[in-house]
């Protein structure tokens, strides 16, 4: 399966209160973190929602502003446009990914990280869709658009680290 792997990054960091996807974490920033965990798995890395380095970077589709299922519509068309079969995505704020959660999405896909709804494989098949959806105005929330898709939420009660706040991170730094 050609897939490609996108990071969640245009999303605004009002809880962390600057800009969390450029906050360090054993000295790299988050976002390199997140891009890092995707890549075994993936053919191609992109940034999706902001630009980062040399990392090619996509647009949220259909406008900015709309939230990670912004960045996942933006994902899926690119995508979609160049051959790829599926997006598997992490947030900018989700520095690592587990074990077994890359093997129970693609088991079940289209599947998100029950605990971590930005952490998904979508088919392709699903750009047009919600493409629709989002120019329709209709709810911005992943977990509901997943359901209406037929989304499996998989490995319920695997935590996945995610940075909101600077404490956080802190308990990140500690190993907590």
């Amino acid at each position: 399966m050609n897939i490609l792997g996108a990071v969640l990054a245009g999303g605004s960091a009002t809880r962390f209160g600057s800009d969390k996807a450029l906050a360090l974490l054993d000295r790299e920033p988050l976002i390199d973190h997140a891009a890092r965990s995707l890549a075994p798995y993936c053919t191609t890395v992109v940034i999706v929602g902001r630009d980062h380095g040399s990392v090619l970077s996509i647009p949220d589709l259909p406008v900015a502003g709309l939230g990670p299922l912004g960045g996942i519509a933006g994902a899926l068309a690119y995508a979609a446009d160049h051959g790829f079969d599926a997006v598997l995505t992490t947030a900018c704020d989700t520095p690592f990914l587990p074990e077994a959660i890359v093997p129970a999405l693609r088991q079940a896909a289209p599947a998100h990280a029950a605990e971590a709804p930005t952490v998904g494989l979508w088919p392709t098949r699903l750009a047009t869709p919600l493409l629709t959806h989002l120019l329709s105005d209709g709810p911005r929330a992943i977990r509901r658009w997943a359901t209406s898709v037929g989304a499996t939420p998989v490995l319920p009660g695997i935590t996945l680290s995610n940075v909101n706040t600077p404490e956080d991170l802190a308990r990140l730094v500690r190993g907590q």
